[in-house]
């Protein structure tokens, strides 16, 4: 829902004297030359520190590696911590550790650690990474993410108490040296080694302070390219250069100054007036009115995107627990006349939970079309009459978003599609972040937005998310045993032909009985100042701000 005009212009004033009070965005002085003339900075002459202005939409939902399941919180995350591997442009490479040695049975991964420290000067060792990832695996802490890290051997048992910590296979076998044993050969396991999850924690800070990650300073002990330095709850945080980050001498940016601004609108107007420096997933979104003018500037940057924009259907829900009302739903939204008239950023029409951007899967699998108003009519009479319903109208439903005008956009969109084709009418509810996703975890809702970006070019990181009614970012109820027991195979097939055919199987399944409503597949909208380099997602949505620079 749009605020009222006074109250936007309210706190429009109140973001600018914010910004105004702590200087941010602010342009700096040239330098004078002897004769006390400005000199035009540029990438030779430029000295001094180099400061970038960026935004995110909200406050961070948690700052703990471990614990941290959104991408708000992820771009910070993966900015202050480093894993033992990287993704640059994609490919795999060596981080925290130096050197990876990997079994000819692919099963187990010797990494050996570099000669690197902490933000507080400690050496960062193989313990470090083993205690993150048990504390990860350990029930009593309910990471959402546990299950990335079940292809290491015993760590699903363990996670599901019914194995020990003893049995998993993570071993320290010194300081710099860290083995690691798999359940089955993963193909994609050193991408997975640089998500956040894998990532390390220090543990004497953690075990001193179970919150060590609520706030900025000496407590939020960190070991990438930048430290957390200050962090103005719900309103702004600020990333300094780590001098103790093993390649500081490649890191060009000093400073790193992060607004928090909900609305998109505020959002394109800040890098209008030069306030921020770019604008674009996962720094913020572009508004939609703007994206025509900024196509027209020539400064859009439209990138592939391998993420799903999609609506969580609650299957254990009144009406939506049916998986005919579900297919109705599903069907009769008309996506491409949601991408031409409103998104217009060339994305594509979901037709399936695994986008055609991950390998193995570009090829439309035929699970649904597109605005198919005949078949969604179908769905809805054989699921009214299977409810014991006689009228469309009898079904109320709450559409759920958090605050967004490009959401609220695209759910009175919807909204309209299902009102005039099926006669279904739906109340839009949207929230606060946080608050939304404490509901969608509740099972609070009936269609939940929702988006899901990999987290490696893999399937897997689609489908696992419906192993279980139980895995942490499931939020819908729905689990088939048919559909785990496929991916269980999967898991220990060895053929990549067959694995695939045995992820595609599943995915049929889940398609089948539509515990979502798969929208468009993302496309990363993107605008930046002339004198920012380096600053391109990849694939999967990543910044990794140690390579950016500016040059004025």
């Amino acid at each position: 829902m749009k605020k009222r005009n006074l109250f936007l212009m309210l706190m429009l004033l109140a973001l600018t004297l914010v910004l105004a009070a702590c200087n941010f965005g602010a342009e700096k002085e040239e330098p004078a030359s002897e004769d006390g003339t400005a000199t035009e900075g540029d990438s030779e002459t430029t000295e001094g520190p180099k400061e970038i202005n960026l935004l995110v939409a909200s406050e961070p939902p948690s700052l703990h590696p471990q614990l941290a399941t959104d991408t708000t919180s992820g771009v910070i995350i993966q900015n202050v911590f480093e894993g033992l591997t990287t993704l640059v442009n994609g490919e795999v490479q060596n981080a925290a550790a130096e050197n990876v040695e990997v079994s000819e049975d692919l099963l187990t991964y010797t990494f050996t650690l570099r000669d690197t420290t902490w933000s507080n000067g400690d050496p960062v060792t193989a313990e470090d990474f083993a205690y993150a990832w048990k504390f990860a695996l350990t029930p009593e802490n309910a990471s959402e993410y546990a299950s990335i890290l079940y292809p290491i051997k015993g760590a699903q048992a363990f996670n599901e108490g019914t194995g020990t910590v003893e049995d998993l296979g993570i071993k320290v076998v010194d300081d710099k040296t860290l083995e690691v044993t798999l359940e089955n050969p993963t193909p994609y396991f050193l991408e997975l080694t640089a998500f956040k999850t894998y990532y390390p924690i220090h543990q004497a800070t953690a075990e001193a302070n179970e919150t060590w990650f609520a706030e900025a300073g000496d407590s939020y002990v960190t070991n990438g390219a930048y430290t957390l330095a200050d962090w103005q709850h719900s309103a702004s945080m600020t990333l300094k250069k780590n001098e103790s980050y093993w390649d500081a001498d490649n890191v060009a940016i000093d400073t790193v100054n992060i607004a928090m601004v909900e609305s998109e609108a505020t959002q394109s107007t800040m890098f209008d007036a030069g306030e921020i420096d770019y604008l674009g997933a996962p720094f913020g979104s572009i508004a939609l009115d703007v994206i025509d003018r900024y196509k027209q500037e020539g400064i859009l940057t439209i990138a592939d995107y391998a993420g799903l924009y999609m609506y969580k259907l609650n299957t254990t829900g009144e009406f939506t627990s049916n998986a005919n009302i579900r297919k109705a739903l599903a069907l009769a939204i008309d996506r491409q006349g949601l991408i031409d008239n409103v998104l217009k950023g060339e994305q594509a029409p979901g037709v399936a939970l695994v986008p055609a951007a991950i390998k193995g899967f570009e090829e439309d699998m035929g699970y649904i079309k597109d605005n198919d108003i005949e078949g969604a009519k179908a769905a809805l009479e054989a699921g009214m009459k299977e409810l014991g319903i006689s009228d469309p109208s009898e079904i109320k439903l709450n559409l759920s978003f958090n605050t967004s005008e490009a959401h609220a956009a695209i759910a009175q969109f919807i909204q309209e599609g299902w009102r005039t084709a099926l006669g279904i009418e739906v109340t839009l509810d949207n929230s606060e972040w946080q608050v939304y996703l404490d509901k969608v975890s509740n099972l609070d809702y009936d269609i939940a937005r929702m988006g899901w970006i990999a987290d490696y070019n893999d399937a897997y990181t689609f489908l696992e998310m419906y192993n279980s009614a139980e895995n942490g970012n499931n939020d819908t109820g729905w689990e088939n045993p048919e559909y785990t027991a496929l991916l269980e195979q999967s898991n220990k097939e060895s053929d990549p032909a067959k694995r695939l055919e045995l992820m595609k199987e599943a995915q049929g399944i889940f398609m089948s009985e539509m515990p979502i409503a798969p929208i468009y597949y993302y496309t990363n909208l993107s605008v930046k100042k002339d004198y920012v380099e380096n600053i391109e997602p990849d694939s999967l949505g990543n910044i990794n701000l140690k390579y950016v620079d500016i040059n004025k």
